[in-house]
């Protein structure tokens, strides 16, 4: 245990034998000033825990000296304990006044001494154990704060500098009176199917692996910052032509070419960039990188392992994009989605077989809008999900209400999205809309686009073989546009072909589609599948698919999509006749 130590301040010796004698029996360390100056020029030999100070003393009497003790911040802590025969509450408040934290009478008695010095020691090494843990709880903010920045300045994974460090790194780019810098933002394309294919670790391990890859090719002076997620942007100081950047970026692209080696298994990933010139971003850090991360969007637009360069026609496309992003979140919270009816005729009898169920849009103030403008938006954003649902509630329930007026040998053509066929819901929604509308199944086809098959053929299969488990027909649209499920087709489950309009677009144009109609139309016949052909807009192409032998077809030569009043009023109980 410490030793105190403790000072006694008087100008009478015999006062201090008095006290020692006192407090014989503790194991205190007591020292002796015979005046109030020695008092204080011993404090820094003696760090006394506790002064014992006469108020009577010649030159420098005990209050002054009190007061001077404590006006210094090294001492003010130290109890001070005025020892006085004074006994008024006028001279008790001096000393109270002057910073005194107790008294003693005199004359001194051993169980008064005992009690103030022990309680005053106390508070000494409370305050001391106070003091510590301050002294302590600093060195851990210090540490915790250092920790903070470091965080801030550098990502945790990659050690590459943070998008906060690299805001500040293009600030000391653009404030030098130099040639324009560039940025350069890099993501990475489907990097989500990385880590819901080989799950979170492995993609932070592959994110490790693309960071020391990138690092290498970063020219001297210039830096790399990681932007969270799967994002990576390249600062590149004194830009002479934008050529040159492009030729930086051309290289970097060929770096993906590569696979990444991660965990025993190679790993191919693409990466989409954005690239922004400071001269076009009135030299702002944070507005140059919403540029380049602007440009790095419109390029994941066009395809994976794209990259453009910011110019300012971008700004305007991209706030129209965000508008339409906006309106097409509450158009479907509105239910503003709705289907329009395009007939499908029997080519052979000129009578309706059906109709196929299409998107539109009616926005309460654009009106109707066109298709190709916010069905690419929906896949985008995958509000088609949703959307493909709405269609399909409100086209089983239309179907249902023709039926019940008599037209029950109408069958409803439905489309289903990539994202919607991948989607884990589907079979359920299925479920969910069939007991909602009560409709007859066995009226209803369910289009697939070539290219969601593909995707994962195994899964496909298993998935349209469900699908046909609840007798909805599954019909391949586009079929011939990939070429690639002809060796799968005989897997799947599947009662109908439809012919992709840019062959008989080819046929009208007077080229010759290489056959693949017929190839189509033949290997339709030999797998039993129903065949109907999209777009036909005239009578050349009408009689051309007859002879053939296609069975069905739809196109503008019939009717362009119409709303369900329309096509009652129109088409319901009519033949059509050419």
């Amino acid at each position: 245990m410490t030793q105190f130590s403790i000072l006694v301040v008087d100008d009478e010796p015999d006062n201090f034998d008095v006290i020692e004698t006192l407090l014989a029996d503790r194991d205190y360390e007591l020292h002796y000033a015979s005046s109030g100056s020695n008092a204080i020029a011993s404090l820094d030999t003696y760090h006394p825990d506790l002064i014992l100070l006469d108020v009577m003393m010649p030159e420098i009497d005990g209050i002054e000296t009190c007061q001077r003790i404590k006006a210094d911040p090294t001492w003010r802590s130290i109890p001070v304990v005025m020892v006085t025969a004074l006994t008024s509450k006028k001279d008790l408040s001096r000393c109270l006044a002057a910073g005194a934290d107790d008294f003693i009478s005199k004359p001194v008695g051993r169980l008064e001494l005992t009690a103030r010095v022990r309680s005053m020691l106390r508070i000494r090494q409370q305050y001391q154990q106070l003091q510590s843990f301050n002294a302590q709880l600093e060195v851990t903010v210090r540490q915790r704060t250092a920790q903070l920045q470091i965080a801030i300045e550098q990502d945790p994974l990659t050690h590459l500098p943070s998008r906060s460090r690299l805001l500040r790194h293009i600030l000391d780019a653009l404030a030098l009176d130099e040639a324009p810098c560039a940025l350069i933002c890099l993501d990475l394309d489907r990097f989500k199917f990385v880590n819901g294919s080989f799950g979170y670790a492995m993609g932070n391990e592959l994110l490790v692996a693309i960071a020391r890859r990138l690092q290498h090719l970063v020219p001297p002076g210039d830096s790399l910052a990681r932007m969270g997620g799967d994002e990576f942007c390249f600062l590149i100081h004194r830009v002479e032509r934008l050529a040159l950047v492009e030729d930086f970026v051309r290289m970097l692209q060929a770096s993906f070419e590569t696979p990444f080696r991660v965990a025993d298994c190679d790993i191919y990933v693409s990466a989409s960039m954005g690239v922004a010139l400071s001269t076009e971003s009135d030299r702002q850090a944070e507005t140059m990188l919403q540029d380049a991360d602007t440009a790095m969007y419109r390029a994941k637009l066009q395809g994976k392992g794209s990259y453009q360069v910011f110019d300012r026609h971008m700004h305007v496309e991209m706030l129209d994009r965000l508008t339409l992003e906006n309106d097409l979140q509450r158009g479907l919270e509105r239910q503003e989605f709705l289907p329009y009816f395009q007939p499908i005729i029997h080519l052979n009898s000129r009578q309706i077989a059906g109709f196929e169920a299409l998107a539109r849009w009616q926005h309460p103030d654009q009106g109707l809008v066109s298709p190709g403008r916010f069905i690419p938006c929906l896949e985008t954003t995958g509000a088609i999900v949703p959307v493909g649902i709405q269609i399909l509630e409100r086209a089983c329930r239309q179907l249902a209400e023709w039926h019940r007026q008599g037209a029950d040998t109408l069958t409803m053509s439905v489309n289903l999205s990539t994202r919607q066929f991948s989607s884990p819901t589907l079979l359920a929604d299925i479920d969910r809309v069939l007991a909602d509308t009560s409709v007859n199944p066995a009226r209803l086809k369910l289009e697939i686009t070539e290219s969601a098959i593909m995707d994962n053929a195994e899964a496909a299969i298993a998935l349209t073989k469900d699908i046909r488990s609840r007798n909805i027909q599954i019909s391949i649209d586009d079929f011939g546009t990939g070429y690639s499920s002809l060796g799968y087709l005989h897997h799947f489950p599947v009662d109908i072909l439809k012919i992709d309009r840019s062959f008989l677009s080819l046929n009208h144009s007077g080229e010759r589609p290489y056959g693949v109609v017929d190839t189509i139309v033949s290997l339709s016949k030999q797998l039993r599948l129903a065949v109907v052909a999209e777009g036909i807009e005239t009578s050349d192409q009408f009689d051309w698919l007859r002879q053939l032998g296609c069975e069905f077809g739809q196109g503008y030569l019939f009717s362009k999509p119409l709303p369900a009043s329309e096509i009652e009023s129109s088409f319901l109980h009519s033949e059509l006749v050419l």
